[in-house]
């Protein structure tokens, strides 16, 4: 694997798949942190955040987009830095000052975030200082509809959030909500490859350099999902699943049933028959995809309960 070299000032706290990466951006003009992680995570979110800091204050929290694990850890940064200025996609902004967590996302997933704050918003086509750098904004649609990218043009830096991973991309939700976005994604994918960025901090995975390769397999797979719009039906329903066992590790089968019951996204997923087994309770689809993690050795079965691994 090719070293990445990421300009000066900026490091990254690699989380996983619970959290998002944090992306800690410090200069002679303040310390900048893009993406807060998962609510469940907030105590080690601060803990990294301050080792890192080493006494310096945040000053600013930017976030790519509203999903949970990208912004569950808001609340608490706020908490510990009072100063702290925290800005946002526009698209949400309303909701998020209304806090209508049902329009955030957070309740049709089943997941959680505490209520927080924003000053400003993040506007697509603008420049901003983070650190000692300068960063453009996109607009990079697709996973989500108001998500960003920032990039900055000297390093060829890019912080590509959900848009873009090593392998693949972020589910795409409007998708489950019936509106089509696949144009949207491949139109993101090729905003970034025009920026020809040299190096890519994606929001879940290590940095990367060889751009052109994750775009070639992003591109495929999005082919695969237009060809098959059931592919990524049972792809987001796995990665929700996988999302609430890395959250509670452990799930009564009942209770994991009823939890996907009351996630507006899950329950859609679930009434909707499994085309390879031709299964058309929700039980019995849960069941099947509690099967395929198993078969991934994403999770394990003992007995009634269902274990993340």
């Amino acid at each position: 694997m090719t070293a990445v070299a990421l300009p000066a000032g900026v490091s990254v706290l690699e989380r996983g798949w619970l959290s998002s990466n944090n992306i800690l951006i410090q200069g002679a003009h303040g310390c900048a942190l893009i993406d807060s992680g998962y609510c469940t995570h907030a105590e080690q979110t601060l803990a990294l955040v301050e080792s890192a800091l080493q006494s310096r204050p945040l000053d600013l929290l930017l976030n790519t987009h509203l999903h949970s694990d990208h912004c569950g850890g808001n609340a608490a940064l706020q908490a510990r830095y009072p100063a702290l200025q925290t800005h946002i996609p526009p698209g949400h902004a309303e909701y998020v000052r209304v806090w209508d967590a049902h329009a955030l996302s957070y309740t049709p997933s089943g997941q959680q975030c505490p209520r927080f704050r924003f000053d400003a918003t993040l506007q697509p086509g603008t420049e901003m200082r983070l650190g000692d750098l300068d960063w453009q904004v996109h607009a990079a649609p697709g996973h989500d509809p108001h998500s960003v990218i920032l990039f900055e043009p000297v390093s060829r830096t890019l912080v590509s959030a959900d848009a873009l991973w090593e392998r693949g991309f972020g589910v795409v939700f409007p998708e489950l909500d019936g509106e089509g976005a696949f144009q949207e994604v491949a139109d993101t994918l090729d905003l970034i490859a025009s920026l020809r960025p040299a190096q890519v901090i994606p929001g879940h995975g290590a940095p990367f350099t060889d751009a052109p390769a994750a775009l070639a397999y992003a591109r495929s797979r999005l082919q695969g999902f237009v060809s098959n719009p059931a592919k990524h039906l049972q792809y987001a329903a796995k990665v929700l699943l996988k999302f609430k066992l890395l959250e509670a590790q452990s799930l009564e089968r009942a209770a994991l049933l009823s939890w996907a019951m009351g996630s507006s996204y899950f329950a859609s997923l679930l009434t909707q028959t499994d085309v390879r087994t031709g299964e058309s309770s929700a039980a019995g689809v849960l069941d099947s995809l509690v099967q395929d993690l198993v078969r991934s050795g994403a999770a394990t079965v003992n007995g009634t309960r269902v274990l993340n691994a």
